[in-house]
């Protein structure tokens, strides 16, 4: 009896466990840019890479939207932590690998109506999901 409780216990802890790792956030985990040279009129490009590809249905083209989480304390009331999740922008996939694709900025919400960010512009750690229309 003891033997099937502890074969129950770990199959249950193993499927917890399993369904834990499918979720993922998909994140900017990289920006490269030129380096200005203080023209006028200057373009300055930006690549942002990110850890979503092929693999999960992107492909050149693709649009993807860009959140930032922005965690404010309560410290009133109830002392808890909320986290919100706010729209700044919009990415446009280049190029995709199996589990990475390189994009451009296609649309930032930064600076214009919305004015609710510690940082102006994309950076490394905002969270990306592909657009659905």
């Amino acid at each position: 009896m003891k033997k099937i409780n502890l074969q129950i216990i770990a199959i249950l802890i193993f499927m917890f466990t399993a369904s834990m790792a499918f979720a993922r956030d998909f994140i900017i985990f990289s920006i490269v840019q030129d380096l200005p040279m203080g023209y006028t009129n200057e373009v300055v490009n930006k690549n942002f890479y990110v850890n979503i590809g092929s693999e999960q249905g992107l492909d050149s083209g693709t649009t993807l939207d860009v959140y930032r989480t922005i965690s404010r304390l309560d410290p009133y009331e109830t002392k808890q932590r909320y986290q919100y999740q706010v729209k700044i922008g919009e990415l446009e996939v280049l190029h995709t690998e199996k589990d990475t694709a390189i994009a451009t900025l296609k649309d930032s919400y930064v600076g214009k109506d919305l004015k609710v960010y510690d940082i102006g512009g994309f950076m490394i750690g905002d969270k990306v999901n592909v657009k659905v229309k």
